[in-house]
């Protein structure tokens, strides 16, 4: 038996050959019809979310939101700011989900949604989501799929805190000398 640069294959540690390679090319990647990509100052429902993801042939839909939460060390946070350049966050949002389907090739459907301008405390800024025949491929889809969205796309988020407290563009996490680590820069005064 050869490979295709017809060297001899050698058997595996059991004595047994390996499998034949396939000749048959992997499945093509989905049309973008697959993906709920969306950057704007409102999200889609739950509702409109859940029936996007929704697929015959998926048993499992895996789904994260972020929410604005009131509080972070210590201070009380009364709304998030978001600002990005729309075309560039769709553009990079889109190359995600054929990465991730690049990585997970039977999911089905993506969604990755955020919102631009103001997000009060208990409202959503984030959803991505995923569905696929079963559970441990949309979970681990979705994950990536918000790990990488915090990492490559263009939005920045400002953090507005109640009273004298300065307001603080935040970061994304990112992975600096093999570590996470979040990097937070006040804004100066008259800014």
């Amino acid at each position: 038996m050869t490979d295709s640069n017809n060297s001899p294959i050698k058997p595996l540690s059991d004595g047994s050959q390996p499998p034949p390679l396939s000749s048959a090319s992997p499945p093509p990647p989905p049309s973008l019809s697959n993906y709920l990509i969306q950057v704007s100052d409102k999200l889609p429902s739950h509702d409109e979310i859940q029936h996007f993801l929704t697929s015959p042939d998926c048993g499992a839909i895996s789904t994260f939101t972020g929410i604005t939460r009131n509080n972070f060390n210590g201070k009380t946070v009364t709304h998030l700011s978001y600002e990005g350049y729309t075309p560039m966050a769709i553009k990079e949002l889109t190359n995600l989900c054929r990465d991730a389907h690049t990585k997970y090739p039977n999911v089905a459907r993506m969604v990755a949604v955020h919102i631009l301008g103001d997000c009060p405390v208990g409202a959503a800024s984030v959803v991505v989501g995923s569905s696929s025949p079963h559970r441990r491929e949309a979970i681990q889809c979705t994950e990536y799929l918000i790990d990488e969205l915090k990492g490559r796309v263009p939005i920045w988020k400002k953090e507005i805190y109640m009273g004298d407290e300065k307001s603080v563009w935040k970061e994304n996490v990112e992975w600096k000398d093999g570590r996470r680590r979040r990097v937070m820069v006040k804004e100066e005064e008259g800014c």
